[in-house]
């Protein structure tokens, strides 16, 4: 393979504790392919406040965007979004961003009032 052709980030969910609120973290693309690992770790998550991390996260499609809607539905109130670069733009492109609590950073969405 070339030097000059990068490749993805290889896609990787975790998930820690922060005082009362979890915060899941996703790294690379979250498509088709790779949304039911994050599914499968948001059904983890046992009641506080939610962040979900996106600032690691290279691309998302419709399928991500359908997971999230679900996910503020079954959480009013208490899912923040920390987002950037082409998610960010994605949000905003879909008119989302009004949808979603989100922030720049993990600091700045422990401020956010629940």
């Amino acid at each position: 393979m070339f030097d000059w052709v990068q490749q993805p980030a290889p896609f990787a969910v975790t998930q820690r504790r922060r005082g009362d609120e979890t915060i899941v973290s996703v790294r690379g693309e979250l498509d088709l392919h790779t949304v039911a690992t994050l599914e499968q770790e948001l059904r983890q998550v046992d009641g506080g406040a939610l962040v979900l991390d996106l600032t690691e996260t290279t691309f998302m499609d419709s399928t991500a965007l359908g997971v999230l809607l679900k996910e503020a539905t079954r959480r009013p109130g208490d899912l923040r979004l920390v987002v950037a670069g082409e998610v960010r733009r994605l949000l905003e492109i879909t008119g989302l961003d009004r949808r979603f609590r989100c922030t720049d950073s993990l600091e700045e969405a422990e401020g956010v009032a629940r």
